[in-house]
């Protein structure tokens, strides 16, 4: 029996949907992405900072190690395949001009390996977007320091090794009929080498119209897809591992392209720093994150992608007094301290002081998991976050409060989650100013003591004057912050103003007779609590404001 080309078509788009559908990584581009760009958030009251007034050094030993680190490791041409590291090694023995001919001789002995994009089962030879994001970085470094980078190594680089170039930008994974769209990670690194690459001809002389990046659609294209990162926010936000190799693209074009691009890219990068600012204290931060369920183990909260490369660039400011460990994150420290980008002023700022504190919110549109941060002097409440099913992605994390200390771990916080220790069933969306709640216990830190408990609260004096008062059973846990005061007379008043232990299920009054309602059992679509002082709060959270909240002078 002949088969038309029809239903030939038919059967093979039933195969491809069918290996799509297997991969929930790829199929959370068509269920979740999807809905998530055809959203429009509202910026919301509060607008990213971007003034820079801070002199930065051109010199760091921070930077000096890293690079000397990177330099020191043997080139083995298998590093080249996946996200080998050997693209990283040349560029760091090209920073510190160690071993030249013999980077150059490897260069030579280069082939491309796979294809840009995602990876799946129809493109196993995808990531190769991994490898030539850092070529294109070593070609613009380098490329006219023909000492280093010597011209035969330079044009094989170029005309071989960097396979994106002309017009072609893909919004789309290879090989999946245009039906999942791609990630912005790989977006970014593939289009952002192709968009270079481009450039990198029409500097030097080719004028063919296939590389000009304004007549050929590319630079429109690329402002269009930075924009709206900008003002949508992030799909992939907070993610582990893909945030780091999203900053490493947008370092490229924040570093070589046109102004126009340039200032595009460094306001992405401002936007994704000062979230980052908000959510975090003293390097410290464990937010909600999207893509990588088996991450959602990770217990350190100083180390992650995006904290390596804050800890990059303040090695260049006059901060000394933070926390420099690296651990697991060598990678991006070594294009952290190696490219131009430093954060606003404002930035940096926020990420150690408090000033008098905010209280924000970070929306991340439809089925989705919203951001929520209370700061005060000296400390932050962090909100986990909840998931939206498997498709969605999303891996919450306890609600953390992160103090003036040394902690590096999730069991040196004080923190909170639940119902229960299943991660998918959490709703930890219970943060308002000084006040957190969950339905589950309250953790304390092993090296921390009560300063008073009567059995219905415990009160902990913290340094700074701070007070944290817990309340912690099985299903609910409750976090107070005071300024100052006795822990006894503390206690007593909260006896006073909540006498039934019950009602501290679903409502808590603060001794100013601020009361606050929540439902710990909230459904995944609601913020968990109700009212605050007597007003209604909107618990649609997917369709709150990029970054809205209050940030007190």
């Amino acid at each position: 029996m002949k088969i038309s080309k029809k239903w030939l078509l038919i059967l093979f788009s039933v195969l491809i949907f069918a290996l799509l559908i297997s991969n929930k990584q790829l199929m959370s581009g068509i269920f979740g992405e999807v809905q998530a760009r055809d959203f429009h958030l509202n910026p919301g009251n509060i607008g990213v900072p971007h003034q820079r007034t801070m002199v930065w050094k051109t010199q760091s030993p921070f930077a000096d190690s890293i690079c000397s680190e990177w330099a020191g490791k043997n080139i083995s041409e298998k590093g080249f395949s996946g996200k080998g590291n050997l693209p990283r090694i040349l560029l760091a023995k090209l920073k510190v001009k160690r071993d030249i001919p013999e980077v150059n001789k490897t260069i030579l002995k280069l082939s491309v390996w796979g294809i840009s994009g995602s990876s799946w089962a129809l493109n196993k030879k995808g990531d190769y977007d991994f490898t030539i994001t850092i070529l294109t970085t070593i070609l613009w470094l380098y490329g006219d320091q023909p000492e280093l980078l010597y011209p035969e190594s330079k044009d094989y680089l170029l005309h071989v090794l960097l396979t994106e170039e002309g017009n072609k930008f893909r919004y789309t994974a290879p090989r999946t009929l245009g039906l999942v769209k791609e990630t912005e990670n790989h977006v970014l690194m593939t289009e952002g080498s192709r968009y270079l690459k481009n450039l990198w001809l029409m500097n030097h002389g080719n004028r063919d119209q296939r590389y000009d990046n304004v007549r050929n659609g590319m630079e429109d294209k690329l402002l269009a897809f930075m924009e709206e990162m900008k003002t949508n926010g992030l799909y992939e936000f907070n993610s582990l591992p893909y945030i780091g190799y999203t900053i490493t693209a947008l370092l490229n074009l924040e570093a070589f392209a046109s102004e126009r691009i340039r200032n595009e890219a460094r306001n992405v990068l401002d936007y994704m720093n000062f979230c980052y600012a908000l959510g975090s204290y003293q390097l410290k931060h464990y937010p909600p994150m999207r893509r990588r369920y088996e991450k959602a183990g990770i217990q350190e909260i100083t180390t992650d992608y995006q904290s390596i490369f804050i800890k990059s660039w303040l090695s260049y400011s006059s901060v000394t007094d933070y926390n420099t460990r690296i651990s697991g994150g060598e990678v991006h420290a070594l294009m952290g301290v190696c490219m131009p980008y430093r954060p606003a002023d404002k930035i940096i700022e926020l990420i150690f002081n408090k000033g008098n504190g905010y209280f924000v919110k970070l929306g991340h549109g439809p089925v989705s998991a919203p951001e929520i941060y209370s700061a005060g002097s000296h400390y932050l409440l962090s909100a986990g976050g909840v998931n939206r099913g498997k498709r969605s992605l999303i891996v919450p994390r306890p609600i953390t409060l992160f103090l003036n200390d040394k902690a590096e771990n999730l069991s040196e916080t004080f923190h909170l989650a639940g119902p229960g220790t299943d991660y998918m069933k959490w709703n930890n969306t219970g943060v308002v100013p000084e006040f957190a709640c969950a339905a589950g216990p309250v953790i304390i830190p092993k090296s921390v003591v009560p300063d008073s408990n009567n059995g219905t609260w415990a009160v902990y004096a913290i340094n700074d004057s701070l007070q944290v008062a817990v309340h912690s059973e099985v299903d609910l846990g409750l976090i107070a912050l005071f300024r100052g005061g006795d822990a006894d007379a503390i206690i007593s008043q909260l006896m006073k103003e909540n006498p039934d232990a019950k009602a501290l299920k679903s409502s808590f009054r603060f001794p100013s007779g601020r009361k606050i309602t929540y439902d710990v059992q909230a459904p995944k679509d609601k913020w968990v609590i109700i009212s605050d002082d007597g007003k209604e709060l909107d618990r649609n959270f997917d369709e709150w404001p990029l970054i809205n909240g209050e940030i007190k002078n």
